[in-house]
């Protein structure tokens, strides 16, 4: 009797110690604002949730899990979860990150064109490095096999046309890109097992993936719901990009 009484007593406690529980709380700026859209991580499991409209969130946990709290424009906060947070709701504050803008040695003056302010500008030569190799890449042509008319299928008549003149966009892919590092942080894809050294690949590669940008370059501005947008694409892409490239 008393080995069943043993035996019944570790099994109430095994499943005690391993239940799962939700973890209640909302998230807010230092003026006391509500955050949308924060991520919320479980570095345990690796589930992830968002903020909704109010700043609040609901994520699986239990006594001991780590939280990490992530939004682009903001220090990130880690907490651990005690027996409180689990009777309550945890209340969390982020606090706006310092943004440090390089010196640039200004040789003319600031036309708003970036064509002709960036050669104007003294650029990183590995910046300008990847411009070079990114123009290369999109200079390639297709192979005309791949363009051509199908049989059977109708084949619009080459006219002379007419131009309305070239518009240039503020940004370009590589400005993007750029902001988009500064804005997220490298952590930011660290965190997604994206190594360093590939993660301006990553970003292209959702580019790649459909990720609408047009007004971004157009007016060379990236608002909050562009980069929720963007970390939406990166959800949708991540895991084809992991898969092997043959599957890609």
């Amino acid at each position: 009797m008393k080995i069943k009484l043993l035996f019944t007593f570790f099994v109430l406690f095994f499943i005690n110690m391993n239940a799962q529980n939700y973890i209640f709380g909302k998230i807010n700026t230092e003026d006391g604002l509500e955050l949308t859209d924060a991520t919320v991580i479980n570095i345990r499991t690796n589930e992830r949730v968002f903020s909704n409209s109010d700043g609040h969130f609901m994520i699986s946990g239990r006594t001991g899990d780590e939280l990490r709290f992530v939004k682009a424009g903001y220090e990130r906060v880690n907490k651990k979860v005690n027996e409180d947070n689990l009777s309550s709701s945890m209340q969390i504050t982020l606090i706006k990150a310092a943004t440090l803008i390089d010196e640039v040695e200004i040789k003319k003056g600031i036309t708003g064109d970036l064509a002709i302010d960036a050669k104007n500008l003294n650029e990183q030569k590995k910046v300008q490095k990847l411009k070079n190799e990114l123009a290369l890449y999109i200079s390639r042509k297709s192979d005309p096999r791949i363009l051509a008319a199908k049989g059977g299928e109708f084949v619009q008549p080459k006219g002379e046309g007419f131009s309305v003149g070239k518009v240039k966009n503020k940004w370009d892919d590589v400005d993007l890109m750029k902001y988009l590092i500064s804005a997220l942080g490298e952590q930011y894809f660290i965190d997604l097992k994206i190594e360093k050294a590939y993660i301006q690949h990553f970003i292209y590669y959702v580019f790649a993936g459909g990720f609408e940008r047009k007004n971004i370059l157009k007016y060379g501005f990236c608002s909050d719901a562009d980069l929720m947008r963007f970390q939406r694409a990166i959800l949708v892409r991540i895991s084809s990009y992991r898969a092997p490239q043959t599957q890609r």
